[in-house]
C-alpha cells in the first residue's frame, strides 16, 4: 500500500425549496437531485459496504436545509408521482433512441424501488452508513449563509452555526464535529465561533492554507490547526480538477451523458400541460451523449450506456493511478504520510455528471488494488500525531477565491438588508424583557432571517439564471421577517392566520432558539 491517503469529501446541499403547491421549478430541483444523485449515491455506498474486498470511505456534508427536505412528508408524498410522470413521458418517445430510453426507464424504476424499500427514509440510510464508519457526516451553516458577509453582526454567524448543530443533532442523535463551510468561505475569527459551537474541522480552498500564517510546512498535504483547536484541510486542485472540470476532466468524455440536452425543451407547451407543467423547463429526461465539444445541442448522438460504462471504469482507474503517483512523489519530501483532499459538490455525482456514482463505485472497488487508501477527515485527524498551528487565510472557493462571486454589483444590495435585519434580530433577542407571548413570533422571524441569508440566491443573481426567483425568495423572507418584528416593536397583535400560514410554509428548524442571536455581555 502506498504511503499516504486520499480523502473524498462531498457537499450535499439544496436551498429550502419546499412549497405547499406541487409542481414548482424548485421542487423539480429536489426530485431530480433525489433520482440522479442522492439515491444512486446511497446505493453505491451501501453496495461497497457489503463487499468484503472493499473499504469505502467518504466524508459527506448534509446541509440542514437538505435534511429538512429529505424529512418532509409533503415532498415525500409527491416524489413517486413525479417519477411516474417521467416514466409515462418515456413511454411516448419513438424508438429512435431505444437504448437510451430503456436505460433511463431502468434507472428511474431502480431508484423508485430503492425509495419504496426504505419508505423514503434516506436520512436513516445515511445514519446506518455512519454507524458502519463508511461515511463521516458533516453539517453546514443552517441555510448555507455566506458567513464572511454576515460578520458585521457576529451573532448572526453564531445563529447560522448553532442552529445547524441543533438540527444535525436532532436527526443523528449526536452533534457534528465537522462542518462544510458554505462556499468553503473563511474570515479571521470564524474559528472562535466554530469552536464555541462545538465544530472542530472544515475544508478550505487551497489558498486558505497556502496563504496561512505561518505558511504550513506541508502545504496542502496535512491539516493545520488554530489556537482555538479548530483544524482545517486544504483542497488539492490536482486531485479535484480531473473530476469536476467538464472542459479538462473526465465529465467531458464524449461517451458520457449530455447534461443540457433535456427532452423537456423539445416538448410544446401543450404537451407539457398534459403532464401538469405550464412552462418550458427540463424534465430530467436526457437521452443524448456529449458526442464532441464541437457538436451543437441539437445534433447530439444517442447515449450509449455500454460505451459510458467502459469509459467510466477507465477514468476511475486512471484517477487512482495518478493519485498513487502523486502520493509517491510527495512521500519523498515529507516526514509524515501525505494526505490528498478532494472536495466536490455531491450533486456533481449523478446530476451534473450522470456517470459520477459509477465512478465512485470503481474507486471503491479498485483503490486497494491500486494501493491508494481512502480515509475520512475524522480518521485523518485521529491519525495525526502533531498538527502545525496556523491561522488560515480569508478565502472562498469559486471564481476569484476571495468573496467576489458573492459580493458584486448583482447581489451586493442584499448585504445591507442582511445587516439591518440581523442587527434588529440581535437587539430583540438580547433584550431580557422579551415577553413569553412573543417567543413564537421571534422564532418564526429567526427562520425567515436565516432563509433570506442563503448563499444560493446570491449565487443565482450573479450567475444570471433564475434571477427573478432568487429576488422573490430573498424579498419574501425579509418581508415576513419585518412584519413579524414590527408587530413586536409596535406592540401590535399579529394576525394569527398569517402566522399559521408562514409557519406552515417555512416549517424548518423546529428547535430554533432565539438565544443563539443573543449578544454576549
Amino acid at each position: 500500500m502506498t504511503k499516504g491517503n486520499l480523502a473524498i469529501v462531498l457537499h450535499a446541499h439544496l436551498p429550502y425549496v419546499r412549497s405547499e403547491e406541487p409542481g414548482s421549478l424548485e421542487e423539480d430541483w429536489f426530485f431530480q437531485a433525489l433520482v440522479e444523485c442522492y439515491l444512486p449515491l446511497l446505493e453505491t455506498l451501501e453496495n461497497a459496504a457489503k463487499a468484503k474486498d472493499q473499504e469505502p470511505k467518504v466524508t459527506i456534508g448534509l446541509s440542514p436545509t437538505l435534511l429538512s427536505l429529505l424529512d418532509d412528508q409533503v415532498l415525500k408524498d409527491r416524489f413517486e408521482k413525479w417519477v411516474t410522470i417521467r416514466l409515462e413521458v418515456l413511454n411516448t418517445i419513438e424508438k429512435d433512441n431505444l437504448k437510451a430510453v430503456l436505460h433511463l426507464k431502468d434507472h428511474f424504476n431502480r431508484q423508485l424501488e430503492s425509495w419504496k424499500d426504505c419508505q423514503g427514509d434516506l436520512i436513516g440510510r445515511f445514519k446506518k452508513l455512519q454507524i458502519l464508519d463508511v461515511i463521516d457526516i458533516l453539517t453546514c451553516a443552517a441555510t448555507h449563509g455566506y458567513l464572511p458577509l454576515l460578520r458585521e453582526n457576529p451573532e448572526t454567524v453564531k445563529a447560522q452555526l448553532k442552529t445547524a448543530v441543533t438540527e444535525h443533532e436532532r436527526f443523528f442523535m449526536s452533534p457534528p464535529l465537522g462542518i462544510w463551510l458554505p462556499e468553503c468561505a473563511y474570515y479571521e475569527g470564524l474559528d472562535e465561533l466554530m469552536a464555541e459551537s462545538g465544530l472542530r474541522y472544515a475544508v478550505l480552498d487551497g489558498h486558505g492554507l497556502l496563504n496561512a500564517d505561518p505558511r504550513p510546512r506541508y502545504g496542502l498535504y496535512a491539516p493545520i490547526c488554530t489556537r482555538r483547536g479548530v483544524a482545517f484541510f486544504g483542497r488539492d486542485s490536482e486531485s479535484t480538477l480531473p473530476v469536476w472540470s467538464a472542459r479538462d476532466g473526465y465529465p467531458g468524455n464524449a461517451n458520457y451523458r449530455e447534461f443540457h440536452r433535456d427532452f423537456g425543451w423539445d416538448l410544446s407547451i401543450e404537451e407539457l400541460k398534459k403532464i401538469g407543467i405550464t412552462e418550458k423547463r427540463p424534465l430530467g429526461i436526457k437521452l443524448f451523449k456529449i458526442s464532441s465539444k464541437n457538436t451543437s445541442l441539437e445534433n447530439k448522438q444517442e447515449y450509449d450506456p455500454q460505451s459510458a460504462k467502459e469509459s467510466v471504469e477507465k477514468d476511475a482507474e486512471n484517477y487512482l493511478i495518478d493519485r498513487k503517483k502523486q502520493l509517491i512523489k510527495l512521500e519523498k519530501s515529507m516526514q509524515i504520510d501525505p494526505l490528498l483532499i478532494a472536495p466536490f459538490d455531491a450533486e456533481l455525482f449523478g446530476h451534473w455528471w450522470f456517470e459520477g456514482p459509477q465512478f465512485l463505485s470503481h474507486l471503491f472497488s479498485k483503490s486497494k488494488k491500486e494501493g491508494v487508501k481512502l480515509i475520512t477527515l475524522k480518521e485523518a485527524l485521529q491519525g495525526s500525531r502533531q498538527i502545525q498551528l496556523c491561522n488560515p487565510s480569508p478565502s472562498s472557493w469559486g471564481q476569484g477565491g476571495f468573496h467576489k462571486y458573492w459580493l458584486n454589483k448583482s447581489n451586493a444590495w442584499i448585504v445591507h438588508e442582511w445587516s439591518k435585519a440581523g442587527r434588529e434580530m440581535v437587539r430583540i433577542c438580547s433584550n431580557c424583557l422579551v415577553e413569553e407571548s412573543n417567543i413564537k413570533i421571534i422564532k418564526q422571524a429567526g427562520r425567515e432571517l436565516l432563509l433570506s441569508q442563503s448563499s444560493d440566491w446570491s449565487f443565482i443573481l450573479k450567475a444570471g439564471t433564475t434571477t427573478e426567483l432568487a429576488r422573490e425568495r430573498i424579498n419574501l423572507h425579509l418581508k415576513r421577517f419585518w412584519m413579524l418584528i414590527n408587530s413586536i416593536n409596535d406592540n401590535e397583535t399579529i394576525d394569527n392566520d398569517f402566522l399559521k400560514e408562514i409557519e406552515k410554509e417555512d416549517c424548518i428548524f423546529p428547535l430554533i432558539s432565539p438565544i443563539d442571536w443573543k449578544k454576549d455581555i
